[in-house]
């Protein structure tokens, strides 16, 4: 895979077309990355404790490589 951790990305289909983030998580064997605030989830959560509330957390889904076009390498 060309596209690593830090580089900046362009979604270039799907829902979140035309969106721009860093690439926060690679995962090589599935061809998928995370890319930040693109692909966003809510995942609702309960309450572990009385310091966590817990309640409907917005989380980065991953999406296929093929998905995104490099434009900026981070530091490498």
């Amino acid at each position: 895979m060309k596209i690593a951790k830090n580089d900046t990305v362009e979604v270039i289909s799907g829902a979140n077309k035309g969106l721009k983030g860093k690439v926060l998580k690679v995962f090589p064997k599935q061809q998928r990355v995370i890319v930040e605030k693109v692909n966003l989830r809510k995942r609702h959560q309960k309450p572990r404790s009385q310091q966590d509330p817990g309640g409907i957390l917005e989380i980065e889904a991953p999406i296929h490589v093929s998905n995104v076009k490099l434009i900026d390498k981070g530091s490498r």
